[in-house]
């Protein structure tokens, strides 16, 4: 009688532990959907044109005591040779796509696949998000998650509403946020004053803008700069979803 009641106090307690063990799950699993499923709640409520966002660089930058400069300015506060240099030297089918231009994106998985050198083909939406709610490194996971978002966001925010967030939480110098911010600390101007030139060094800059200093660009971001000037002047049709 002792060995079947030591027997059944074992079965029970495993029992208890499963429980346990398959609560423990559930919870995780549910922590894991719902950090899945922030971002899209976030890309609903930012439709408000009165919230201004801020992305997961400034986060890092106020969570280690860093501190960083932003001063959001509305998209009709901007100049409108700033948001043709950028979006020609980063997006050009902008106004056509939904989010993800995937022609480019076909372009660059064949040149992986015949091992040659590939380039970036990540459109202002796929870069608003990651800079809001993933990470820089690459990855496929980042890649994964960057896509359906870049997506959601191009259904839910107008085309105004994309650029007017993404020119204000790009990083344009350590520390330096938004548009409002570089214009002042490369060249002490503001948004809305900045000549076709100026624009022009600040939307090369981008990609990389710690290296590539807007303000005292190199002779190679001068050329790039003046490729993108010409290319914004010409923009015509490219942007008449943003000034049609």
């Amino acid at each position: 009688m002792a060995q079947n009641s030591d027997n059944g106090d074992k079965d029970e307690g495993d029992t208890r532990a499963r429980r346990r063990s398959a609560g423990l799950a559930r919870r995780i699993l549910g922590i894991l959907l719902a950090l899945l499923l922030l971002p899209y709640a976030l890309i609903l409520l930012y439709r408000a044109e009165f919230i201004h966002p801020v992305s997961t660089l400034m986060l890092a930058d106020f969570a280690t005591f860093h501190g960083f400069d932003r001063q959001w300015v509305e998209f009709e506060s901007i100049s409108p040779h700033l948001v043709r240099a950028v979006m020609m030297s980063e997006d050009g089918q902008f106004c056509s796509h939904m989010g993800v231009d995937w022609g480019e994106m076909k372009s660059v998985v064949d040149n992986a696949l015949s091992g040659e050198a590939t380039r970036g083909a990540s459109t202002i939406p796929m870069q608003t998000v990651k800079n809001l709610f993933l990470w820089n490194s690459r990855s496929i996971i980042r890649k994964g998650l960057e896509l359906p978002l870049a997506i959601f966001a191009d259904a839910v925010w107008p085309k105004k509403r994309t650029m007017e967030i993404y020119l204000n939480i790009a990083e344009w110098g350590p520390g330096v946020y938004g548009i409002e911010a570089a214009a002042r600390y490369r060249f002490k101007t503001s948004a809305a004053k900045l000549t076709p030139n100026q624009a022009a060094l600040l939307a090369v800059s981008l990609p990389n803008p710690i290296e590539r200093v807007a303000g005292k660009p190199s002779n190679g971001m001068k050329r790039l700069a003046a490729v993108v000037d010409r290319r914004a002047k010409r923009s015509g049709d490219y942007i008449r979803c943003l000034y049609g």
